[in-house]
């Protein structure tokens, strides 16, 4: 992007700059950390220091690297950056809904975070989304409305950082081809609704249970339309289903229990070989 301003970032001077504006910013306001624009453009040694910076300045100050394509490892390690954008994922979880087709999205999360030891990201939490400043809003992205609940579903399910742009947790439509005031308009105040509340719901899972934030990934179910993965961590295990069907269908396993509590809902569903999810239906069935 030649409109972007380009900084020197071998030099000294600057590099005492943006140090001394950060300092700032965590002695007056307190930031928990950063998210670097074009971090795959970055100095690698820049964003070394500027780790450093963050490992000294506040014990869990966090550094989240815009990124698109590649191998992510290449700036998010263990003297870079904590995370990056996972845009491979992005596109993936859209497109699973639009063609109906979830081999594309599973595909995506196998690779990126399943057992095998050539898995990419295995442990690591990237920055998962469905939509952002920069792209069209994912409710004017999907066909159908009624995938709407089930993307985010999906996406707060998924191994990651679940990000959710202001706006979107209550539908808020907008095209990238409708330019920039389109997609980042200033709201007068927040909008509630069966949406955000479904949202919250979500984050509720999230945030208190281990095994949807640190929790290794196992595919259990997959076809066109439909998904199950687990999520585990030390004795936890929750089971991520979706069915983007309109109808019925029949997620057959065997987990070892006879049934699992949607974080959801709260409702208790009984297993037998399996359970039936309703159409256009998530379930996080802890067990």
């Amino acid at each position: 992007n030649f409109d972007l301003v380009k900084l020197n970032l071998r030099n000294e001077d600057v590099i005492n700059h943006i140090f001394d504006a950060i300092r700032g910013w965590v002695n007056e306001f307190d930031i928990d950390g950063l998210r670097l624009d074009v971090a795959y453009c970055l100095d690698h040694d820049f964003i070394r220091r500027l780790r450093d910076l963050a490992n000294n300045i506040k014990p869990d100050f966090y550094l989240i690297g815009e990124t698109l394509h590649g191998d992510y490892n290449m700036i998010m390690n263990d003297s870079m950056l904590h995370s990056v954008t996972n845009y491979e994922c992005y596109k993936g979880l859209h497109s699973s809904f639009n063609s109906m087709n979830m081999f594309e999205i599973v595909h995506s999360l196998k690779r990126q975070f399943d057992r095998d030891p050539w898995c990419l990201y295995t442990g690591k939490h990237l920055l998962s989304f469905v939509d952002n400043h920069d792209v069209t809003r994912v409710a004017s992205i999907l066909n159908n409305e009624n995938h709407l609940p089930l993307i985010y579903a999906l996406c707060f399910g998924m191994p990651g950082i679940p990000c959710v742009y202001y706006g979107s947790e209550w539908g808020f439509k907008a095209r990238k081809e409708e330019g920039d005031p389109a997609l980042r308009p200033c709201f007068d105040k927040p909008e509630w609704n069966d949406f955000s509340d479904w949202i919250s719901k979500l984050s509720h899972a999230v945030t208190s249970t281990k095994a949807l934030s640190y929790g290794m990934f196992d595919s259990i179910v997959l076809t066109n339309q439909q998904c199950a993965f687990l999520r585990s961590c030390d004795d936890e295990r929750i089971l991520v289903c979706i069915n983007a069907d309109e109808n019925p269908f029949y997620m057959n396993f065997d987990m070892g229990v006879s049934s699992g509590t949607d974080l959801i809902s709260g409702e208790t569903i009984e297993f037998n070989n399996g359970f039936e999810a309703k159409g256009y239906s998530a379930y996080y069935l802890k067990l």
